[in-house]
């Protein structure tokens, strides 16, 4: 069975369309349509149901795409491992990332790390915490950027401590504090971050023993200082996301401070790619220096 015909597979499910899919293939979409035909005739059953709202895969297909991955991932691992042997650094890295990490480590990281290793290339997919646990586990991504501990069975690698902060609109009753308890917010109404990207504010009204007075929930971390800025409630951020912010807020500092943890994950540190491994310690290299 051939490996390009997996990894048309494979992208037909990520875009879940056969015309999508042919776009970033450079493929016609009756070659693609052939490709998965093909495919379908060597397993003998049916990898996925077209529709008028695009692809869906079978029963049959949602059972074998963990092993299809696999064996795709592996492919690439024999390909660098070949490579590297020639003298030749390759491959790709998959990396999950989110929007503090992706403002402010990534373009430094990514283009330091490209001048050394022009053959290698940086894929990143930008989503929540939990999406990005999610895409390790399930082998969609190669390693991903995460607030620490992991909720899932991986493995991490701690990088830099990131002090957490109130933020306060202007006219605020406690905006003349230099420092602000958590239990003077108790019952503020308060802007949280939407499910998936809202644990570091969980711990540390886990920590205060307080339930916040949740009265918005934001898409992200820029929407919510914008809504503090106009008045709609308080809420907390970690420094990174405020390096650099020119909202008209108050940003003040924790009496007793709580730090977030940042780190980089994989699924197992033994089985990552050359290339993998190499940015891994890039990673590690350009923050911990």
């Amino acid at each position: 069975m051939s490996i390009s015909k997996y990894k048309v597979f494979m992208n037909v499910v990520k875009y879940g369309s056969l015309t999508k899919a042919a776009e970033a293939l450079g493929y016609t979409q009756s070659g693609v349509s052939h490709i998965i035909n093909s495919l379908e005739e060597e397993f003998g059953f049916l990898l996925i149901r077209r529709g008028r709202s695009g692809i869906r895969l079978t029963k049959n297909g949602e059972q074998i795409i963990k092993t299809v991955r696999e064996i795709l991932k592996w492919n690439e691992h024999l390909e660098q491992e070949v490579a590297a042997i020639h003298g030749i650094e390759t491959g790709t890295v998959h990396i999950g990332t989110f929007t503090s990490v992706s403002v402010h480590w990534l373009p430094g990281i990514i283009k330091s790390f490209q001048q050394d290793y022009p053959g290698i290339d940086i894929h990143l997919a930008e989503g929540d915490y939990r999406e990005i646990e999610e895409w390790i586990l399930n082998g969609d991504i190669d390693c991903g950027f995460l607030s620490l501990p992991a909720r899932g069975k991986i493995e991490t690698i701690p990088l830099h401590q990131d002090q957490m902060h109130i933020l306060l609109p202007l006219d605020h009753p406690l905006s003349s504090k230099q420092v602000i308890s958590l239990s003077e917010i108790k019952g503020e109404p308060f802007i949280m971050p939407r499910k998936g990207g809202d644990d570091d504010i969980n711990r540390v009204f886990q920590r205060a023993a307080i339930k916040p007075e949740a009265k918005f929930i934001a898409g992200d971390d820029y929407a919510i200082m914008a809504m503090v800025e106009m008045g709609l409630g308080i809420s907390i951020l970690p420094e990174l996301v405020l390096r650099g912010q020119q909202r008209n807020i108050h940003i003040k500092k924790m009496d007793e401070p709580i730090f977030r943890t940042l780190g980089i994950a994989v699924s197992s540190m033994k089985n990552v790619s050359p290339a993998t491994q190499k940015f891994l310690t890039y990673v590690q290299n350009f923050l911990l220096s």
